[in-house]
């Protein structure tokens, strides 16, 4: 039986565009099904729930074919599970496959499941998550490689240094954690991460966006340009030869590719409210939305949060940035009563450094470059932890230095 909290943390592949029908017997399960059927990561199956249990399945489906998944709820043995599982195995179709939620923590009764042909049995109440990450591993290949984890960075205005934070932040993830690593510039008309990186590839994430009949694993690899140890750059070409008003769906194809590719991508996502920035913000595992100390950002990123929340009711909050902080001369909102407004933590702040962030803007190169032991990059450093869901390992290696360097202070101190 899979591990609740092991399934919330790890990165759930999306569900593919399947029929699944639930016989439930409480309205407590059904409710739960029908909250689900909204998840980002299930929106291509299509979801029937029903009560009736395992025997209003059998019955179903006597005289008419089955789906992909049939997921049926047991009270317990007065619902004679073993004997629907038997009734419901003469007229399920080849390649349907069973999910059942049971109210009985019985190892021999789990074993005679999946003696049956069940393919997994989840105990009431379950989880959201944990319901949604096994329909997903039904249909994972075995041995498959875990899927990438996408991070979307989003300012919550323009100028906010949003691109600079998603840029640093991949680099970073990269070069510190191991990771191999997709930077994708989704602003194909001003993207920046090419010039942040210093590069200039002939060939971008353009072709993927306007000939999506083209791109396959091939072309992808022919689109991506290295530009440091484990990081790679998927570009914006920064020309206005084409508008940018694309459909709902279009960068769906390309992200999917890259998960199956990568561990980590980095989406920098441009300012501005479409149908497909909402739908890859909304879509993304992990959410930083940075803000500058201002009246308008604060606006704004309470918006965001609100629409996120509800659009993402089973994924943990966006994380909020705020960037150049302490300004001289200009009024700020101070990051307590930022983060009091919001009702939410402030993830990281970032201080004002004109001359660190200048000075790595013109050289294509990132702040760990230039001054390595820097507060940003130190931030940068601890973000990278958080994402890739490391922050514990982290925090708990830190630990270990602690008695090391104390003794070293105290030896000094002498």
């Amino acid at each position: 039986m899979p591990d609740i909290h092991e399934a919330s943390e790890r990165t759930i592949a999306p569900v593919p565009r399947i029929t699944i029908q639930a016989f439930c017997e409480t309205p407590e399960t059904a409710a739960i099904i029908e909250s689900v059927v909204s998840d980002r990561r299930m929106q291509k199956a299509h979801v029937k729930v029903q009560m009736g249990g395992g025997a209003a399945a059998v019955e179903a489906y006597r005289h008419a074919p089955t789906p992909n998944v049939i997921l049926l709820e047991f009270v317990g043995t007065k619902s004679r599970p073993l004997e629907c599982l038997d009734q419901l195995a003469e007229v399920c179709d080849e390649g349907t496959k069973v999910l059942v939620v049971g109210h009985v923590n019985d190892v021999l009764l789990y074993r005679q499941f999946i003696q049956r042909g069940v393919s997994e049995y989840l105990m009431a109440p379950v989880e959201p998550v944990a319901l949604i990450a096994a329909v997903s591993d039904l249909f994972s290949a075995p041995g498959a490689k875990p899927v990438g984890r996408t991070v979307a960075v989003y300012g919550a205005r323009g100028g906010v240094g949003a691109s600079t934070v998603a840029h640093n932040l991949a680099w970073t993830v990269a070069r510190e954690l191991g990771t191999s690593t997709v930077i994708a510039d989704l602003d194909i008309a001003y993207g920046t991460a090419s010039l942040n990186f210093n590069q200039d590839p002939p060939q971008g994430i353009a072709e993927a966006v306007f000939a999506p009949e083209r791109l396959d694993a091939n072309l992808l690899d022919r689109l991506l340009s290295k530009c440091a140890d484990n990081l790679s750059l998927l570009s914006a070409p920064a020309t206005l030869d084409r508008t940018t008003d694309l459909t709902e769906p279009a960068f769906d194809a390309l992200t999917d590719l890259l998960r199956a590719a990568v561990p980590c991508i980095v989406l920098d996502v441009p300012h501005h409210w479409s149908a497909w920035t909402r739908r890859v913000l909304i879509a993304a595992d992990e959410i930083l939305i940075v803000a500058s100390p201002d009246l308008a950002s604060l606006r704004n990123t309470k918006n965001l949060l609100a629409l996120l929340q509800q659009n993402r009711p089973n994924d943990t909050q966006a994380r909020v940035i705020l960037n150049g902080t302490g300004m001289p001369k200009r009024p700020e909102i101070a990051p307590a009563e930022f983060a009091k407004a919001l009702d939410t933590t402030i993830q990281a702040t970032i201080p004002f450094d004109p001359a660190l962030f200048g000075t790595a803007a013109n050289n294509g190169q990132m702040i760990a470059e230039v001054q390595a032991g820097s507060k940003p990059a130190e931030i940068f450093s601890d973000l990278a932890a958080l994402v890739t869901g490391r922050a514990e390992t982290r925090r708990a290696r830190v630990n270990l230095l602690e008695p090391l360097l104390a003794r070293l202070t105290r030896r000094k101190a002498s």
